[in-house]
């Protein structure tokens, strides 16, 4: 029901926006439309990546690794993959919901999508480029320490 009224009401601003004025409407759709067409092969990608996942990884197998009984393991283990892996946040957040849904525990996830989102092992010799050696590494660093942080509270926050 909440996607129907966000599409309602999408779709009420667009028509007024097209009434107020054609072109820039049709300009905006034009550069969102092209949007769409770059992004769409990456989420492809992924979500058929995911698909596969979850084909051959059964519900049991991710709640082993990944599950809300993996402790400390889990935790480290999604926030490693999370920081070697580079997949945009529009990706990864559906593919995140998809595996809370096949067994994997709030915690883990939250280490996951952190650790994504802040850590940049594949993007480090460009920070060291830009940065330097040190700087760059500390960030990583401390953006490391912190997505475990913020994996423990989100893990806190949901038991709640």
């Amino acid at each position: 029901m909440d996607a129907l009224l966000l599409y309602l009401v999408a779709a009420i601003c667009l028509l007024w926006s097209y009434l107020k004025n054609r072109e820039k409407t049709r300009t905006a759709m034009k550069k969102a439309f092209k949007a769409f067409e770059n992004i769409l092969p990456q989420f492809l990608v992924v979500f058929l990546l995911v698909a596969m996942g979850m084909a051959v990884l059964d519900t049991e197998t991710i709640s082993l690794v990944l599950g809300k009984n993996s402790g400390v393991f889990g935790v480290l283990a999604a926030s490693l993959i999370g920081s070697i892996t580079l997949i945009p946040g529009f990706v990864a957040f559906p593919a995140a919901a998809a595996l809370l849904q096949g067994g994997a525990g709030a915690t883990q996830i939250a280490a996951f999508i952190s650790s994504l989102m802040m850590v940049g092992v594949v993007t480090l010799p460009l920070e060291i480029q830009f940065f330097g050696k040190r700087a760059a590494f500390l960030r990583n660093l401390l953006a490391y320490v912190f997505s475990l942080i913020a994996a423990v509270f989100v893990g806190w926050a949901v038991s709640l």
